[in-house]
């Protein structure tokens, strides 16, 4: 009777709002499960769940996590059939204007990117990003933050994919600067930067607080090629995300972030910058 039921939720979840992945996911976790002649609660045992967190992938109104996926496709011998889903289902966390950008994001050959406000979501901590969503107005609930903040660490694999993409940052010392969370939470931000020169593919410059307009201050933007060699834009404010396909727009952000890298710091002066605002607190 519960099954009948859970599938019954299942089918309502695209319905409701709720991403279309996660439903997708709980579908197929439900026929592997039954297949394996477990019910809910001798699976979520089987796992290290309860039974209402494994009714709630399956309903697809809670999104599984890379531990839960894991163990599921390990028990359910799934053959990797679960862990194929779970981009999907992170991506699907993230907030509804960005995902088709993310999933452009996801596979290109390189990325840049200047950040006049905060430090990019591809770069920032657990904690940083926590904090970020936590300001969110109006007040996201605890959960939405938990699942924005996992979405956004996913997000990350970016950095290290093979094949590596190319990913250059433009930071303006402002956002270094503005206090987001604690000095506790800042520290670890400008350590997890100061990390990134390990990275061969990453380059982070910091773009040096000045009086004088450049073309930065116009707002943030993405700048991105594809595996087919394209150029893409992407802008966003308040929530409202544009990616840009126009030929001469995305060569006027082309333009720009050749400018915007000469007139930033290089990789071992911004590195000294970031340094000294570590030794300042």
């Amino acid at each position: 009777m519960r099954d009948t039921h859970d599938r019954r939720t299942a089918n309502r979840a695209g319905e409701s709002g709720l991403p279309g992945a996660w439903a997708a996911y709980g579908r197929l976790l439900q026929h592997l499960r039954k297949q394996r002649g477990l019910n809910q609660q001798a699976f979520g045992q089987a796992i290290g769940y309860s039974l209402e967190q494994v009714a709630s992938v399956e309903q697809g109104r809670r999104p599984a996590k890379a531990d839960f996926t894991t163990a599921a496709d390990r028990v359910l011998e799934a053959r990797g059939a679960l862990e194929a889903l779970q981009d999907e289902v992170d991506r699907a966390k993230l907030p509804r204007f960005f995902r088709d950008f993310a999933l452009i994001e996801a596979e290109v050959l390189s990325r840049f990117s200047y950040d006049p406000l905060l430090v990019p979501g591809l770069l920032q901590t657990e904690a940083y990003a926590r904090a970020v969503f936590a300001g969110h107005c109006p007040p996201l609930n605890e959960e939405i933050i938990d699942q924005h903040t996992e979405a956004r660490l996913s997000r990350q694999k970016l950095l290290s994919r093979v094949p590596l993409a190319e990913l250059s940052f433009v930071i303006s010392e402002e956002a270094l600067r503005n206090p987001v969370g604690s000095g506790e939470v800042m520290r670890g931000q400008w350590r997890r930067l100061l990390d990134l020169r390990e990275m061969r593919n990453v380059e982070v410059q910091i773009m040096p607080a000045a009086p004088g307009f450049h073309s930065g201050l116009n707002g943030p933007f993405v700048l991105l090629e594809t595996n087919e060699h394209r150029q893409i834009g992407y802008i966003e404010s308040q929530e409202i995300g544009c990616v840009v396909h126009d030929p001469a727009d995305v060569s006027a952000f082309g333009l720009r972030y050749g400018k915007l890298r000469s007139q930033a710091l290089n990789g071992r002066e911004s590195a000294r910058l970031i340094e000294r605002l570590v030794g300042e607190t």
